[in-house]
């Protein structure tokens, strides 16, 4: 059976709203690219991009740990602890 996850709907609308804008930040990057626009100006825009992206992974890890980690938890699924952790680590290189 395919694991779900259950986060709250708010959250879900947030992730998926941040995620839009980064979608149109990355094509607003190649259209930079595509009329040489500055390098550095780009630049700072592909930062801009990766702090976005780090602040929805860290909402959805968030979410994973109070919500699908609490219920394997709780379902007697401890192995859940080292696929977490496994993640974070991959996270943190």
């Amino acid at each position: 059976m395919a694991r779900k996850a259950h986060h709250p709907y708010e959250t879900k609308k947030d992730m998926i709203s941040r995620m839009n804008r980064i979608e149109g930040q990355i094509r607003g990057i190649a259209k930079m690219i595509d009329e040489d626009v500055y390098c550095d100006d780009i630049l700072h825009q592909f930062m801009s991009v990766e702090s976005a992206i780090k602040g929805v992974k860290k909402t959805l890890l968030e979410a994973h740990m109070k919500s699908c980690v609490v219920h394997q938890i709780q379902d007697g699924k401890t192995e859940v602890i080292d696929e977490v952790l496994t993640t974070i680590g991959k996270m943190m290189k």
